[in-house]
């Protein structure tokens, strides 16, 4: 695409209309655009029109916007994934030079709206070239600043720190190597000095301004925020390790850094808009880099500490009393946490400085506010995953008991006694005025569960706060037993979490009693309530006691099984709590606990159905979606095993949504909906529609897309088990055995071709195969040849073993050797004794030693003696060896060519259970089976196979041996 006055005509025409409202010439500026998007030099015809001032600046920044996003997509595109309908047209190199050429100074001389565009594209640009492939980018950013700032251009300063900001960022989150210590000394040696200048001329125009009376709102903002910007780049550049020119100029920045801590900017903290923040963001920012230097070079730290220390708790006197604030509440908190567990820990020792912290840092965090309970109400989703899972590191709440966490790895027992005096002050307030109070008894409940221990391992918490048992009783159980389920909902949502997290200490009568009650929240209309409700009674059914025995069992919830499930259910079509993954997880957890009858079975899979046919049209929520095909699977499993009578409606109520997922191609649910007819077909007698699916998976089209192998493969298992018969057509068996020569050539799914195999073997009577079988060795030894991996290796040893016991050891040998003569000793002397001892797996240990055994007791003369002994040798290790002796732990490298860029994955159902047929029934012990097979080809040949065994087996094989001809009572002649 050349520039010229058309070109310029024609994209600012696609540009305006991008902006239109009517959607029909909005589509078709966008396809214009994308079809222009593959030529060379597009990316820099839109730099030039942004660049273009005769043309309005509406157009421009929707211009800008493009820019940027081209270049994200093709500046260095990802490799075309297995299944991508578009592949993208990187730009050329030459056209990547003129765009770098221009770049800079257009961003620099640009609008803000259009700088902060540019500068997000140049960042693009900079993540892949910088600095190796772009070596003028520094040194021309560094001119600019320095340009610039001299001008008193702060907005442009601004905008060029933005981008270095955004340039420096991946010393922050790349690990370290030499390629990065190198980029780093690049960046150090060409803009540590000028940072430091800008950092300290633009100071020396605040404390001018300050002076001088001038220091307005509009003077002071693009000062601060470039000290901001100048802060996050310092952190950037120091968080590898401490440069030598920042060690030499520590006392500059901290001077510096000490101050934003201290003095305040009435004129722009005072004004309307976003000034407070701003000056706080900067605050916040050298809170952060104090932290790092703290944790990163105390040593050298150290002098500047109790001053940091001062000015940081002054800061959050006033700053925790405000709810604005909360950022810099948190990281001002956190350099303080980060002392307090520091060799320094002797500056939080007294009690008056424990008291004032509990008291003004701790407590007016901790204490609910207007902004935790909108939370809680508008977005409970957020508001769990903060509070429940762990993840409010960042919130105030949290970081609070954090830095009495922190205090208290040094003096325990003083913070131990400040908090508990503090929840009883609280629980004090609330016996004073219930109602008005409700918030003292929450926070005391908050004390004790964020500052209660994991016992390391497992799921118990532990706390010296309160006796756990004690504090149950007079605080959370009254909660508990009160009638109205909507009343003080955050204090119901307290109770459940302390009730979830010391489910453990609480004994089993007192939480069976309390049970009916958490039932009962599932009717709350708060979304958090019915969640926290239902995650209770989900982690209160996992609990174990000693002997890894359950502490709870299905009689414990019969009496109240229906109101439990048909309560869950009623929360399931509260607004918001529609696909409520809480909900339906303790749906799962319940159907894979409780006695399953008719009378429960039929209403909640016509619930579980109703649900599924729901999220069909929209699926949104992939861990509610798990656990919606997990109680599925669950339910139909236990319910079938006590009433198999049930299929049958298990069957009407699925088949026609597992049709419509098919047939409207849900890419997502494709796994779970094969797992769930595969464990159907495995239960019933395959009817006439199961027949039409089994068509469409023998199509190849339906085993293209990789996630959807295993499920497959675990389907085609179970209409191969179940109606083998169905399966002797000639077309149809071609069609399976395609499926498998597919599967087994990938290295990402050879295993999964083995299983068809495998199934067809165990299923199919020899006559029906025997046409197939030279060309599936065919198949499979191309495939050794051209990709030998230690899992396919393996894999092949267990498809020959069970060859050989569902046809013979002659006929496993001549159908090999059909294929080239004598080929067999090669695959046995090169990979089946060599690799028998890497077998894992009962089922499998089994087959492949039995296999073996057959093979040098039932067919010898097939064998040389060195072979034969060198085979027995590997049988007794594999029979008589732990797997960790003989297994090295070295996985196959996987085949990431196959997979790289597909987003779905196969996602395994638990409930569906693992079907696994023995081909060996008859056969009990295989150590047993070997020395008694043994024992009779030795009788009918005395005094043959001793001296074999003694040349060919280690002796450490030939003592473990002679164990177990001694411990079956025989003997090898």
């Amino acid at each position: 695409m050349e520039w010229s006055p058309q070109t310029l005509q024609f994209l600012s025409e696609c540009f305006l209309n991008t902006l239109s409202p009517l959607p029909e010439p909005r589509r078709r500026a966008e396809s214009a655009l994308s079809d222009a998007a593959d030529k060379p030099n597009y990316g820099l015809a839109v730099l030039r029109l942004v660049a273009e001032p005769s043309v309005d600046d509406q157009i421009r920044q929707a211009a800008a916007v493009t820019f940027k996003n081209h270049l994200k997509s093709r500046w260095s595109p990802p490799p075309p994934s297995h299944g991508d309908a578009q592949i993208l047209t990187p730009i050329p190199d030459p056209e990547k030079e003129q765009i770098k050429t221009l770049v800079v100074s257009l961003m620099v001389n640009s609008s803000p709206r259009i700088q902060s565009q540019l500068s997000e594209a140049l960042a693009v640009i900079g993540k892949h070239d910088f600095p190796k492939a772009w070596p003028t980018l520094l040194p021309e950013l560094v001119a600019s600043v320095d340009k610039l700032s001299l001008a008193n251009d702060y907005v442009s300063v601004n905008g060029v720190l933005a981008t270095l900001n955004s340039l420096f960022k991946k010393f922050r989150f790349q690990y370290k190597t030499n390629d990065l210590l190198l980029d780093l000394k690049y960046c150090l040696d060409n803009f540590a000095k000028p940072l430091l200048d800008l950092f300290q001329r633009t100071a020396s125009l605040i404390d001018h301004a300050v002076a001088s009376g001038a220091a307005n709102a509009a003077t002071l903002r693009p000062y601060i925020e470039s000290q901001r910007l100048c802060c996050r780049i310092f952190y950037s550049l120091n968080f590898q390790e401490l440069p030598e020119f920042f060690e030499d100029h520590m006392s500059e920045w901290m001077v510096e850094f000490k101050k934003y801590l201290t003095v305040t900017y009435p004129a722009l903290e005072d004004s309307s808009g976003d000034g407070l923040a701003l000056v706080d963001a900067l605050r916040s920012a050298v809170c952060e880099n104090i932290s790092l230097y703290m944790e990163k070079e105390e040593e050298l730290f150290q002098g500047y500490l109790s001053g940091f220390v001062e000015a940081v708790w002054g800061l959050l006197l006033v700053a925790s009393a405000s709810s604005s604030r909360e950022q810099l509440t948190v990281t001002a908190i956190k350099f303080l946490t980060t002392v307090s567990t520091s060799v320094h820990h002797t500056l939080f020792a007294r009690d008056d400085i424990l008291q004032q912290i509990c008291q003004s840092i701790v407590l007016p965090n901790v204490m609910l506010r207007d902004e935790d309970e909108e939370l809680f109400e508008m977005n409970y989703v957020e508001f769990i995953r903060r509070d429940m899972e762990g993840s409010d590191l960042d919130t105030r709440r949290r970081i609070a008991c954090e830095l009495l966490k922190g205090i208290a790895l040094h003096y325990k027992e003083k913070v131990t006694e400040k908090v508990s005096l503090q929840i009883n002050s609280c629980l004090g307030l609330l016996n004073e005025n219930p109602a008005a109070n409700w918030k003292q008894k929450d926070c005391a409940i908050y004390l004790v569960t964020s500052l209660a221990n994991r016992k390391a391992g497992g799921t118990s918490f532990s706390t010296d706060l309160v006796n756990v048992e004690s504090f149950f009783g007079s605080v959370i159980v009254p909660e508990m037993q009160s009638q109205d389920v909507n009343a003080f909902p955050m204090l119901k949502a307290g109770a459940l979490k302390f009730f979830t997290m010391f489910r453990n200490q609480i004994s089993k009568p007192i939480a069976l009693a309390l049970l009916p009650d958490v039932v009962r929240f599932l009717n709350a209309e708060a979304n958090v309530v019915h969640s926290y409700a239902a995650s209770c009674i989900e982690k209160l059914l996992l609990v174990k006691d000693e002997g890894a025995r359950p502490r709870y069992t299905s009689s414990d919830i019969s009496p109240f099984l229906l109101v439990l499930m048909t309560n869950v259910f009623s929360a399931l079509q509260k607004p918001e709590s529609e696909e409520n993954q809480y909900v339906m997880k303790c749906i799962m957890r319940v159907l894979g606990v409780a006695e399953i009858s008719r009378e429960v079975a039929l209403p909640c899979i016509n619930g579980l159905t109703t649900v599924l046919n729901r999220v069909c049209e929209n699926p949104k929520n992939p861990v509610f979606n798990h656990y919606l095909f997990e109680s599925v699977a669950v339910l139909i499993r236990r319910a079938s095993e006590k009433d198999p009578s049930l299929i049958s409606a298990f069957e009407a109520s699925l088949f026609p949504c597992l049709q419509f997922i098919l047939a409207r191609d849900i890419n997502e649910f494709f796994p779970y909906a094969f797992q769930l007819l595969a464990q159907l077909v495995e239960l019933t007698l395959v009817p006439d529609n199961y027949v039409e699916i089994f068509k469409i998976l023998l199509l190849p089209d339906s085993w293209k897309k990789s996630a959807n192998v295993p499920a497959l493969v675990r389907l085609l298992q179970a209409f191969l088990r179940k109606s083998p018969l169905d399966m002797i057509q000639k077309e149809r068996l071609e069609s399976v055995l395609g499926i498998f020569s597919r599967l087994v050539s990938s290295p990402s799914t050879d295993d999964q071709g083995f299983y068809v195999l495998n199934t067809v073997i165990e299923n199919v009577a020899y006559d029906v195969i025997f046409p197939f079988v030279q060309q599936i060795w065919v198949i499979l030894f191309n495939r050794l040849s051209s990709s030998k991996t230690v899992k396919f290796v393996k894999n092949l040893i267990i498809f020959m073993s069970l060859f050989l016991v569902k046809y013979g050891s002659q006929t496993l040998v001549d159908t090999i050797n059909a294929v080239q003569p004598d080929i067999f000793r090669t695959i046995l002397e090169q990979f089946w004794v060599p690799n028998l001892k890497l077998i894992t797996g009962s089922l499998e240990l089994k087959l492949t030693s039995v296999a073996s055994t057959k093979l040098i007791c039932q067919s010898p003369d097939n064998l040389d003696s060195k072979t034969w002994g060198k085979l027995l040798d590997s049988i007794v290790t594999l029979l008589s060896r732990p797997e960790e002796d003989r297994v090295d732990d070295e996985p196959d490298i996987p085949d990431f060519g196959e997979t790289t860029g597909y987003n779905a994955t196969f996602v395994h159902l638990y409930n569906v259970g693992k079907k696994e047929d023995d081909p060996l029934k008859e056969i009990k012990d295989p150590k047993q089976f070997l020395v008694g097979s043994l024992a009779n080809l030795c009788g009918a040949s005395p005094g043959m196979y001793p001296p074999v065994i003694g040349q060919f087996l280690e002796q450490s094989n030939q003592a473990a041996l002679l164990q177990l001809c001694n411990t079956y009572n025989v003997s090898l002649v």
